[in-house]
């Protein structure tokens, strides 16, 4: 008797056997697997038509990951067929934050740059904790340590806070170097300190080197802002100590920020301070077609920070700079430099832009040094020139600008 005729699944057979691998089921036909041919057979359905070194249709995956959600890990790693499934099914979510429960869930081996791939573009989801805890809990150290320190300063970014993010100890010892290291982007350092700031040992060790004198300039005000809202109160009265509050016009120090971002503010005013020639916001950044682009466009600037940063921006603006703005010093061979972003490079050129926008090129047979700067383009001191409930107007109008619907 066939073993599947009468029961409830059996309107998949004919899909089954039209395919020649009745065989994969040879050892499912036992009691305690009924409940799952349903969705064993539809797995089997979907897949074994495909081939196994081809990626799999988009439009079937979604169907192939809840039949997942279905079957039974010993079931699906005890055979080979089903593995080899599983494994196409991973690499069509390769980088998806739904790469991680699978992972989890069937406990699959070998995937740490797949996690890691979650985990920096996913750094503020919980699936991109959740992956980064994974790779900690494994083998994968020595790979979140090369990302860290590696070439590519934007991925480093977003894996230290995905650090931070993690809520585990093992993340202190890979983002305490980061933050002294002369060689580090600032925005891998602002990510480190904020991370380290989420755990006791590591507002303590920021502190001490503030005590010390350690903290890269253009870490201070970040470290300020992390401890100002640490849960220990100890820490937070030592930090309004050892960091004193930036000045605001007249020399007045201004309110902490974390009092400054529950101020509500007048859009319509802080588009006019915006504007403003004293203020000089829009020589050098643009909203829509207002303004000219020296620095990164603010268009749509209130869906990609949150008020901290665009206070944290203006009042300490080489606190973070963002990727691709970078301030550098060329010098060239016969004695003149050229300061400013790096707009463009081929193999036999190189294209500045300076503070005013203008863009100048040289030959690179001509150069004979570049250096990073550790400073922003924007200079400081923006904040001095306009009163306090003027600073507030203008984030809130930042604040303001997103994306139309």
């Amino acid at each position: 008797m066939t073993p599947w005729r009468g029961l409830r699944w059996a309107r998949f057979s004919p899909l089954l056997i039209s395919t020649g691998h009745t065989s994969v089921l040879a050892g499912f036909f036992v009691g305690r697997y009924n409940a799952g041919m349903k969705w064993i057979a539809l797995f089997l359905g979907l897949t074994l038509q495909l081939p196994a070194a081809e990626p799999l249709p988009p439009e079937k995956v979604n169907t192939l990951i809840e039949a997942l959600g279905r079957l039974d890990p010993a079931l699906v790693n005890g055979n080979p067929a089903l593995k080899q499934r599983l494994n196409q099914v991973l690499d069509a979510v390769r980088g998806e934050p739904r790469l991680v429960g699978l992972v989890k869930k069937f406990k699959v081996n070998r995937r740490e740059a797949d996690l890691l791939a979650v985990a920096t573009r996913h750094p503020n989801d919980p699936a991109g904790v959740e992956a980064l805890g994974m790779v900690l809990g494994g083998d994968g150290l020595k790979a979140v340590n090369a990302l860290l320190t590696g070439n590519d300063p934007q991925q480093a970014a977003a894996v230290a806070r995905a650090l931070g993010n993690s809520n585990n100890q093992k993340v202190l010892p890979l983002l305490t170097p980061l933050v002294t290291n002369p060689n580090v982007h600032a925005n891998v350092r602002k990510e480190a300190l904020k991370g380290l700031a989420n755990f006791e040992t590591g507002a303590r060790q920021i502190l001490a080197w503030a005590k010390e004198g350690k903290l890269p300039q253009n870490a201070t005000f970040t470290a300020s802002l992390a401890l100002s809202t640490v849960r220990w109160p100890d820490i937070k009265a030592e930090s309004a100590k050892v960091f004193p509050r930036p000045p605001g016009a007249n020399a007045k120090p201004l309110p902490p920020v974390a009092e400054l971002v529950k101020r509500k503010g007048n859009v319509a005013n802080g588009a006019k301070v915006f504007l403003r020639e004293t203020a000089a916001c829009a020589r050098c950044h643009k909203v829509g077609a207002i303004g000219q682009e020296v620095g990164p466009a603010l268009t749509e600037i209130g869906d990609k920070l949150p008020k901290e940063e665009l206070y944290e921006a203006i009042i300490d603006p080489s606190a973070g700079i963002s990727f691709g703005y970078e301030a550098w010093l060329v010098t060239m061979k016969d004695g003149n430099a050229a300061f400013g972003i790096v707009q463009s490079e081929t193999d036999s050129e190189l294209e500045m832009k300076g503070p005013t926008g203008a863009v100048t090129r040289h030959a690179k047979a001509g150069i004979k040094s570049r250096q990073q700067q550790p400073l922003s383009l924007m200079p400081p001191g923006l904040h001095l020139t306009i009163k306090e409930g003027e600073l507030v107007d203008l984030i809130e109008y930042l604040a303001s600008l997103k994306k139309k619907p």
